[in-house]
C-alpha cells in the first residue's frame, strides 16, 4: 500500500514538472538565415540568444564604432525580451562578449543605463571572434517573465 502512494505521488510530481517551451519570434527575424532562434521562453524563464548590432535587414551597423554597436545590441536584446513577455528589468543573468576588453568601462556605463538595481549577474568575456569579423559585441541573457517576476529585498 505504501508503494502505491509513493508511485501516485511520483506520477503527480512528474506531471507538475512539465514546462511549456515557446520559441520567441520577432519580425523581421534576422537570425532565420543562420537557423537560430532569437530565444525561448521555458516556463517563466527566457533564454535569449546572443544579440548583436544587426538592423532589421540583417546588416551589421556601426562597423568600427563600438558605441553604436553596443547600443544596437542592447536595443535588440530589449526587443526580444519584450516579444517573449519580459524586459531588461527582469534580466537575472547576462553574458557580454567583447572583441576588445578595452571597452570594459563603456560596458559598465551601458549596464547602468540599460539595467537597474538589483543588477543582473554578469560575465564579461573578451573573445577573438564573433559571427562577423566586424562585430564588436554580443549580449546573451536569461530573464524572468514579467508576469512571474517579484523582486524581493
Amino acid at each position: 500500500m505504501a508503494g502505491g502512494y509513493q508511485s501516485t505521488y511520483l506520477c503527480l510530481y512528474q506531471k507538475q514538472r512539465k514546462m511549456d517551451i515557446q520559441q520567441i519570434k520577432i519580425t523581421p527575424d534576422t537570425y532565420a538565415p543562420f537557423h537560430l532562434a532569437q530565444g525561448y521562453r521555458v516556463g517563466d524563464f527566457l533564454f535569449i540568444s546572443g544579440q548583436t548590432a544587426l538592423d532589421d535587414e540583417g546588416n551589421l551597423i556601426g562597423i568600427g564604432d563600438f558605441d553604436k554597436q553596443a547600443q544596437k545590441a542592447f536595443e535588440n536584446l530589449d526587443k526580444v525580451l519584450t516579444a517573449g513577455g519580459s524586459s531588461l528589468k527582469n534580466v537575472v543573468k547576462v553574458t557580454i562578449m567583447l572583441r576588445d576588453m578595452s571597452n570594459f568601462e563603456k560596458i559598465v556605463a551601458l549596464r547602468a543605463r540599460y539595467f537597474s538595481a538589483p543588477y543582473p549577474a554578469d560575465t564579461i568575456l573578451e573573445v577573438s571572434s564573433l559571427f562577423s569579423p566586424d562585430a564588436l559585441i554580443e549580449i546573451e541573457a536569461i530573464a524572468v517573465a514579467s508576469d512571474a517576476a517579484e523582486w524581493k529585498k
